[in-house]
């Protein structure tokens, strides 16, 4: 009985049985344009980050910038042990 059991359930996966994808559905010409999209979209998005990073990259310099000649700011970050500078 285990034999048979065995020999059924190797049996019933086919190809006929397991229901049609939304890739088996769709034409190959409609597949290409949404792979186009999303690639499109991707690239975009990928744009939108390194724009991002570049214009958080320009503040930090301003700022940094901008603290460079800011004397206060300087004298109270700068370390009080000047006798490393002898």
């Amino acid at each position: 009985m285990a034999k048979k059991k065995r020999q059924e359930a190797a049996v019933k996966p086919q190809a006929a049985d397991k229901p049609a994808t939304l890739k088996d559905l769709l034409s190959s010409d409609v597949l290409n344009k949404l792979k186009q999209q999303s690639e499109e979209l991707k690239a975009e998005e990928q744009q939108k980050k390194e724009a991002q990073l570049k214009k958080a990259e320009e503040e930090r310099k301003a700022e940094q910038k901008r603290r460079d000649n800011d004397f206060e700011y300087l004298l109270e970050n700068s370390g009080m042990d000047w006798k490393k500078f002898k």
